[in-house]
């Protein structure tokens, strides 16, 4: 079975395209990481910042309050999730252009500061990726980084992928998996040989709360990017058993009347010497 970079591409664009309203409005899943993530980024007034994989832009809405009299720029190659985080967003310094993460068409050393929230692993190239973020960022800037960590620790994308396994027959074409970087060595070592300097790693644990399986089943489908293209066209009744299976799968997870989904992010900061 083999990989189709473009392919890829094509699926992910279409899945953030096809979620971007749901996703924007299930931002409050992931306000703790997105708010460590601004903490760690040393954010300050008049700086320009990119955020990459940035989908409707919540992550950069966030950055965009931290910089009075700078600019972010949210970026992605889902132009419709775009024109979705463009229509919520008042901030007057928060643009957005879609862009390749893989061919970035901004000047070198442009940015103070370059964000990528849980988007490394989904890139197919990711040490193009890496070296386009280098070049883009001044000598000195940072780039900050979230990615999922080891797969038995991140059930919030887990208890989902697996019962898709489970049901669903293998697919025809390879998958990125978005565990690729949950080993903290390979992250340092990847992050290392593009060229970045002083990579500090930490683990945040994101702490998701359900009502019920299905509540959980839901948000899933509203986060889940290139995965949302491929089950939106699933039959009803596929999607029914899927749903069904989470059940099972989500047990190890239920606390008092509910569900709590803990997972390992891994986050990283990395200097552009």
């Amino acid at each position: 079975m083999s990989f189709d970079a473009e392919r890829h591409k094509r699926e992910e664009r279409a899945g953030y395209n096809l979620i971007a309203a749901r996703y924007a409005e299930s931002a409050a899943l992931r306000a703790s990481l997105n708010a460590a993530l601004i903490e760690v980024a040393d954010l300050r007034p008049g700086q320009a910042v990119l955020d990459l994989a940035s989908g409707p832009g919540v992550l950069a809405r966030e950055a965009a309050m931290q910089v009075p009299d700078g600019l972010v720029v949210a970026s992605d190659i889902a132009e419709q999730a775009l024109a979705e985080g463009r229509r919520r967003a008042p901030e007057d310094n928060l643009l957005f252009a879609a862009a390749d993460a893989e061919r970035l068409t901004f000047a070198d050393g442009a940015f103070d500061r370059v964000l990528c929230g849980l988007g490394l692993m989904f890139f197919p190239d990711a040490s193009q990726a890496l070296a386009e973020m280098r070049r883009v960022l001044k000598p000195g800037g940072l780039a900050v980084f979230s990615v999922w960590g080891e797969e038995a620790r991140a059930p919030l994308v887990a208890c989902a992928l697996q019962c898709i396994r489970r049901i669903l027959p293998p697919p025809r074409a390879e998958r990125l998996s978005p565990f690729r970087f949950g080993e903290q060595d390979l992250l340092r070592q990847t992050l290392e040989a593009a060229g970045f300097a002083a990579v500090d790693l930490h683990v945040h644990t994101l702490s998701c709360a359900f009502d019920s399986p299905q509540a959980y089943w839901q948000a899933f489908r509203d986060l889940a990017g290139g995965a949302a293209a491929g089950l939106s066209r699933l039959p009803e009744a596929t999607l029914t058993r899927l749903g069904e299976e989470v059940a099972q799968e989500l047990a190890s997870c239920r606390q008092g009347d509910g569900y709590v989904a803990q997972s390992d992010v891994i986050i990283a900061v990395a200097r552009r010497v």
